[in-house]
């Protein structure tokens, strides 16, 4: 049923603390703008960086400012929101299950912090997990919608800056911030190599809590075969290169979905989807491999990304904001959400606020 017409005089907040959740909420702010309803942003702690708002878009100062606008719902790409925060409150991810740990029982991309009402779910290796948990804690509803932030990453980027004419492949580089998972202090010197030697094109993306001294270190290596690029947008990123070399970080996993080729260092829990290596000496040879695309892998991907995330139509923030406005009208009677005194207290006390 569509429910999207509901949107029209209702509010959503986008809450967010990191500033790759700009790029994870657009979408969908973009659809609630487009069928009648207001946006507002709450930006929380010391992480997220105001600048990256952009002149149309609105923000709530104050926890005060948010509970006197009154949201119907708030969104959130974040593991946890205060219960002070008005409205329904719907998990969107920050990212897919990239597995760095553990997710069985209530770990990992599963844990149940008791914060949420509606879970909006990316694909079937997800959603039936959190259908269990459903049951089990009986506090909220799942609905499998697509991940928002992919809409773009299935539409072409009009005039991307990271496309170019150079014949050369282009080679994608990610790493995630944890020194025991980073491929970055373990492949320097092959890096540098590849930045000497120009063989490919190479563009370079770290998250964004990695230590200082790596991003400093990498940067010097730029040159005209390498750039470092710091953005909180990696779409455009991804679009515009052949083959990544990763480790375990998520963004991985989006690559996969645009079915290129990824070849990973020392995988948490490599899969016939990844090509995995575990000795710096073959880096070169596997991503020269990846460029073919060979047919069991490429057939391995497909298969993977039909259980990932099956929507390539950049709908899924319509599922989004539909899945949102049937729970909201529908009013589902749940068991109330655990008290969370502890964990309220500490927000409390971030976010500087004691009122009720």
């Amino acid at each position: 049923m569509n429910y999207l017409t509901a949107t029209k005089n209702k509010k959503y907040l986008m809450y967010i603390s990191q500033n790759y959740s700009y790029a994870i909420l657009r979408p969908l702010q973009a659809q609630i703008l487009a069928h009648g309803g207001e946006v507002r942003w709450f930006l929380a702690g010391n992480e997220v960086d105001s600048k990256f708002l952009t002149t149309d878009e609105q923000r709530l100062n104050t926890i005060k400012n948010v509970k006197n606008w009154a949201p119907d719902i708030t969104f959130i790409p974040g593991n946890i929101v205060p219960s002070f925060i008005p409205g329904k409150k719907v998990a969107v991810f920050h990212g897919f299950n990239s597995e760095k740990r553990s997710s069985e029982g209530n770990r990992g991309h599963f844990t149940i912090r008791g914060c949420y009402d509606l879970y909006c779910t990316q694909g079937p290796n997800t959603t039936e997990r959190f259908k269990e948990l459903a049951k089990q804690h009986g506090f909220f509803k799942v609905t499998e919608t697509g991940w928002s932030t992919l809409d773009p990453l299935f539409s072409e980027t009009l005039n991307n800056p990271y496309v170019s004419n150079d014949p050369r492949p282009t080679l994608l580089i990610c790493s995630t911030f944890s020194r025991k998972l980073s491929l970055a202090p373990k492949l320097y010197e092959q890096i540098k190599q590849f930045s000497e030697a120009g063989k490919w094109r190479i563009l370079m993306q770290f998250h964004p809590k990695m230590p200082t001294e790596w991003v400093a270190k990498y940067k010097v290596l730029s040159n005209e075969n390498l750039t470092f690029i710091e953005t909180d947008n990696v779409l455009p990123l991804l679009q515009a290169a052949d083959v990544m070399l990763c480790d375990t970080s998520s963004v991985l996993l989006m690559f996969l979905l645009l079915r290129k080729p990824v070849v990973t260092f020392c995988n948490q829990k490599p899969q016939p989807h990844l090509l995995d290596i575990t000795d710096a000496e073959e880096v070169e040879n596997a991503v020269t491999h990846a460029l073919s695309k060979p047919a069991d892998l490429m057939k391995n991907i497909e298969a993977y990304c039909q259980e990932l995330h099956p929507y390539t139509d950049g709908q899924s923030s319509k599922r989004v904001l539909n899945a949102t406005n049937e729970f909201l009208q529908n009013d589902e009677k749940l068991k109330p959400k655990p008290l969370n005194i502890v964990r309220n207290f500490k927000m409390r006390k971030e976010l500087n606020y004691w009122g009720w």
